[in-house]
């Protein structure tokens, strides 16, 4: 489950202030928004679906992260590229081409018979994704010239992101129970071909003009230290950290993306200039994006296996269980849009930080016998608001005091570390897990064959992932207490406005 905020990209196209508002704007939103509803659903929807698809395909517990990995490696590392591309390509064409993309890739999932199609599948759908995503929200930022307008469509367009992750919920539970895991996959095509339809009539092109030329070495660069890495901490559940393949495959990942700094620092068309990095309170905000995308979409795999493997609960039951997590999410956002102007970002931030720590905290309590209400539940609240705390300040704050120039991309750096912490927090997660259970069944070498034991050891891997995350969050609001300026709220951007918080 995707928790993250919706990139916007920088438009500059000195003709749309010339250009009479599109008499079918309204319709277009609707178009758009179902296509984002497709994106968000199928964050969720395929996380309720994880244990099922695992047990179908045989596929092993040192592999499963590659199901949400596959697809938010790609959908990270190619972000920034999709949404230049989609700019200079055209915004309609590469939304047509990320609806079909997206269709063709969940066609691919839902009719795979191995491991290896699926994580391929899903690779491609965040390749689209990556295509999609940021050419929606161009095409609302050019169709809606007028502010009022605009800030009702990205209204729209955030609720329909916050709430299609609780629909997503709902709906993986259903077609899991009722149906396959299969269609948590499938029931995108439908949607995808609806959309397309209906977008070549009522949306508009449009296109950025100037520079054209694409930093593709950049984005090779990043996404393959980012693949490098998370198979790096794959073959550490496997051969151990000290083996050599463990540390050729974690020593690749360093020299990649080391590689990708000093290509940044010196190409002329940076697919991530620099000097967004290097801004004390925008660094530290894309820091804490990382390290909590990390906590939290771990948390998530783990929680899912836990209601659905160790509870016995169905899948239709373990998405209900994770409402109360939505809702909070959501009413903790407006909350601290509402205190932002008052408090800045920091006094949000660092209470939310240590909310999500502390339920995370909670959660290292789990036994065979947790009760919901009790063990779970306090912690589903707990974190969802102080996650809803933190990323609505953390997004302002990626944007404060930025030029216009650079406002697409620092705003779509929130999307992409969130992304990317999720990555390799869901590796290195599933790693520390996989480690932990097979260290407790060797220290009951004489009871390992009993499905007792075996339960146990389970428990044992997962109150120290959620120990793990629970560090991770720690150091996140560390990071927000040392680094981020009281002041900090106070430097409004002076290009592109924020984009609308996307829950997932």
């Amino acid at each position: 489950m995707a928790n993250d905020a919706v990139l916007t990209t920088d438009i500059t196209d000195k003709s749309s202030s010339l250009v009479p508002p599109d008499p079918r704007r309204w319709l277009a939103l609707a178009v758009i928004a179902v296509a984002q509803l497709m994106v968000v659903l199928d964050g969720t929807i395929v996380n309720i679906a994880l244990p099922s698809a695992q047990r179908a395909l045989d596929i092993s517990t040192v592999d499963r992260q590659w199901i949400v990995t596959a697809y938010t490696l790609t959908f990270g590392g190619l972000l920034l590229l999709g949404g230049r591309v989609a700019d200079y390509f055209g915004r309609k064409r590469a939304f047509l081409i990320g609806l079909l993309g997206f269709a063709g890739a969940s066609a691919l999932g839902g009719a795979a018979v191995n491991a290896e199609t699926l994580f391929a599948a899903r690779a491609l759908q965040g390749l689209f994704g990556a295509l999609l995503a940021p050419a929606a929200l161009s095409l609302i930022t050019v169709t809606f010239t007028e502010p009022k307008e605009r800030a009702k469509a990205f209204g729209v367009f955030g609720g329909i992101s916050g709430g299609g992750a609780a629909i997503g919920l709902l709906a993986g539970g259903v077609l899991t129970e009722y149906a396959d895991w299969r269609w948590c996959l499938l029931v995108n095509i439908p949607i995808a071909i609806l959309a397309f339809a209906a977008a070549v009539p009522l949306v508009r092109e449009s296109r950025a003009t100037g520079d054209t030329r694409y930093d593709i070495p950049g984005a090779v660069l990043a996404t393959a230290g980012q693949v490098a890495l998370v198979y790096g901490f794959t073959k550490a559940a496997t051969d151990g950290w000290s083996s050599g393949v463990t540390i050729a495959w974690l020593t690749s990942a360093v020299v990649l993306l080391a590689a990708f700094l000093f290509w940044e620092a010196r190409t002329a068309h940076p697919l991530l200039p620099l000097r967004v990095l290097f801004d004390r309170d925008r660094g530290a905000s894309y820091l804490v994006s990382v390290l909590l995308g990390a906590g939290m979409l771990g948390m998530f795999l783990f929680m899912t296996f836990y209601l659905q493997q160790t509870m016995g609960w169905s899948a239709l039951k373990s998405g209900v269980a994770y409402m109360p997590f939505s809702g909070g999410i959501i009413a903790a956002a407006v909350i601290a849009s509402r205190l932002l102007p008052r408090t800045g970002p920091k006094v949000l931030m660092s209470v939310g930080g240590v909310l999500a720590t502390a339920s995370m905290v909670w959660l290292t309590r789990l036994d065979l016998d947790s009760s919901y209400a009790v063990s779970i539940l306090p912690a589903f609240i707990g974190m969802s608001l102080g996650m809803g705390l933190v990323f609505v300040p953390m997004s302002s704050l990626a944007l404060a005091g930025i030029a216009d120039h650079d406002a697409g991309v620092a705003s779509a750096m929130v999307n992409t570390t969130q992304q990317v912490g999720g990555s390799l927090g869901t590796a290195l997660l599933n790693t520390i897990f996989t480690t932990a259970v097979a260290g407790y069944i060797t220290d009951h070498a004489t009871e390992a064959g009993s499905p007792l034991t075996q339960a146990h050891a389970a428990i044992h891997g997962y109150n120290v992932a959620f120990i793990a995350s629970a560090v991770l969050m720690a150091v996140a609001t560390a990071v927000v207490i040392l680094m981020v300026r009281n002041n900090a709220g106070d430097r409004p951007p002076s290009g592109a406005e924020a984009a609308p918080a996307h829950f997932g």
